[in-house]
């Protein structure tokens, strides 16, 4: 089993989220939410306005998201999902937890405040503009910024 934090499409409540709960993908079971201990730059970028975390720690701003625990057909599936390694690499990223809901078996449990890791998704192959475009410490697809997430099913 991994660790994977996730930060815009697969977190509760997003366009992509059914992706984490469908059972022929693997499983996922929540554990908590967290954000990175680092800065990041997470942008809504590209035509079809999706989130990027950019790899550049120092920049940026901390992002919050939540952690996953998932088997390793689960982690197949998302290095797929991601498009690993072309458009996202996966990475270790060590993360605050913000509140621990989950339970490791065999293991203590983190609590508020702690540092734990995780596998995360972010890209180092991106346009050279991209690191100027807004940063954001939590993505929304149906937030305020007005950048309308276009699902694969509605891509031409």
């Amino acid at each position: 089993m991994a660790h994977v934090f996730v930060y815009g499409t697969l977190k509760k409540g997003q366009p992509n989220q059914h992706q984490m709960l469908n059972s022929t993908n693997g499983t996922a079971k929540f554990l908590a939410s967290a954000l990175t201990t680092e800065k990041y730059p997470l942008v809504i970028a590209g035509k079809y306005n999706i989130p990027f975390l950019l790899n550049l720690p120092g920049q940026g701003r901390r992002v919050h998201g939540e952690i996953y625990e998932v088997d390793n057909k689960m982690l197949e599936f998302l290095d797929d999902f991601e498009s690993v390694p072309t458009m996202y690499q996966r990475s270790v990223v060590k993360l605050e937890v913000k509140e621990w809901v989950g339970e490791i078996e065999g293991e203590v449990t983190p609590s508020l405040g702690n540092i734990t890791e995780a596998f995360v998704y972010s890209t180092t192959t991106y346009q050279p503009e991209w690191p100027s475009l807004p940063s954001h410490e939590s993505y929304d697809a149906y937030g305020v910024h007005g950048l309308k997430y276009v699902t694969r099913e509605e891509r031409n």
